[in-house]
C-alpha cells in the first residue's frame, strides 16, 4: 500500500517503479546535501543489491550524463524522473557504468537502462541510487512505506496537482 500522511492513492496517479532492487531510504536521509534538501526534486532513494537498472516509467530518455551515473526520463505524462546512481560517483568518470540507452530513445517501464559494477563501485563510493521527480512542484507524491523493494515494484505514485 502506498501512503503519504495516511492518504490512500487514487487509481489515476502515475506509477513510478523501482529501477533497482534494494533497501528504500527516505530522500531526506541520503548523505548528499543536494538530494536530502530536495534541490533536484522530491523522491526516494534505494541502496541497491544488484547492478541492473531498469526504466521506472515509460517515456523518452532526456539525459545520459557523460559520466554515465545519471539517466533522466520524461514520462509520457510529462513527469521528469532523474535516476542518480551513487554518491560522488561522478568522480568515476563513467567507469563501472554501462548504459544501454541514449538521449532520444523511447523506453517502456521495466526496460533495462544500464548495468553497473556494484562490487567495484562499493569499494570507494556509496551506491545509493536516488529517484527524484524534477518537476515535483506540479505533482503530489505518494511514496511506498516498504523498507525493501524489488526492481519493478511500485516505488511511488505521482498525481498531477490541480490548479
Amino acid at each position: 500500500m502506498l501512503l503519504r500522511k495516511n492518504i490512500k492513492v487514487e487509481d489515476d496517479g502515475q506509477t513510478i517503479y523501482a529501477p533497482v532492487s534494494g533497501s528504500v531510504i527516505p530522500i531526506e536521509d541520503v548523505h548528499d546535501e543536494v538530494f536530502c534538501q530536495k534541490m533536484m526534486g522530491d523522491g526516494l532513494a534505494i541502496e541497491p543489491t544488484e547492478g541492473k537498472l531498469y526504466a521506472p516509467v515509460s517515456g523518452i530518455i532526456t539525459v545520459v550524463f557523460p559520466t554515465k551515473h545519471v539517466i533522466a526520463i520524461t514520462s509520457m505524462e510529462g513527469i521528469d524522473v532523474i535516476i542518480h546512481v551513487g554518491i560522488d560517483t561522478v568522480e568515476l568518470k563513467g567507469t563501472y557504468f554501462h548504459p544501454y540507452v541514449k538521449v532520444g530513445d523511447k523506453v517502456k517501464a521495466g526496460d533495462m537502462l544500464m548495468s553497473i559494477d556494484l562490487k567495484n563501485i562499493k569499494k570507494r563510493y556509496h551506491p545509493t541510487t536516488m529517484i527524484v521527480i524534477e518537476n515535483d512542484e506540479d505533482y503530489q507524491l505518494f511514496k511506498t512505506d516498504h523498507k525493501d523493494i524489488q526492481a519493478a515494484g511500485e516505488l511511488m505514485k505521482v498525481k498531477k496537482v490541480s490548479v
